[in-house]
C-alpha cells in the first residue's frame, strides 16, 4: 500500500476565510441591491405618472376637459407593476388634475417617498420634502 505523501481536500480555516470573505461582500452589496430595487420601484411609479399625465392631456384635447382615472381606462386606484405604489388620479376638472403614487408598503423607502404626484401644470411634488428627491436619481 501506498501512503499518500499530500492530503487533499479544504482545511476548517481555509474555509472560514471563504466565509469571512463572502460576508464582507455581502455586507457591501446587500445595501447596495435594496437601494437600486427602490430606485427601480420609483421609476415605475414616476413612468405610470407621466403616462397618466399623457394620456390626461390627450384626454383633453377630445373632450376639453381631464378625466378620471376609468374614463382614461385605468383602475381606480392602478397599481404599479410591482404592487409597490398605487397611483389614482385626484380632482380631474376642465382646469387642472393631480396624479399621485403612494408607496403601498412600509419600512425605510415610506420615509423616503412615501408620496409624489404630478399635476396637470408639469408641478412635480412629494412627501417627504425635498420634491426634488423622489424624482431624481439623488437617493
Amino acid at each position: 500500500m501506498r501512503i499518500r505523501k499530500y492530503m487533499a481536500g479544504v482545511t476548517l480555516m481555509e474555509l472560514m476565510i471563504v466565509v469571512v470573505i463572502v460576508g464582507i461582500l455581502a455586507a457591501i452589496a446587500y445595501p447596495n441591491y435594496r437601494e437600486f430595487a427602490a430606485r427601480a420601484r420609483r421609476t415605475e411609479a414616476r413612468a405610470l405618472l407621466l403616462e397618466i399625465s399623457a394620456n390626461q392631456e390627450r384626454f383633453y384635447l377630445q373632450n376639453n376637459r381631464y378625466g378620471t382615472m376609468g374614463e382614461l381606462g385605468y383602475g381606480d386606484p392602478e397599481m404599479t407593476e410591482g404592487g409597490t405604489y398605487s397611483v389614482t388620479v385626484i380632482g380631474p376638472d376642465a382646469n387642472n388634475f393631480d396624479a399621485v403614487a403612494t408607496y403601498q408598503l412600509g419600512g425605510t423607502e415610506a420615509t423616503k417617498c412615501l408620496t409624489f404626484s404630478l399635476d396637470g401644470r408639469g408641478t412635480k411634488t412629494s412627501t417627504p420634502d425635498p420634491p426634488g428627491d423622489c424624482w431624481t436619481r439623488t437617493r
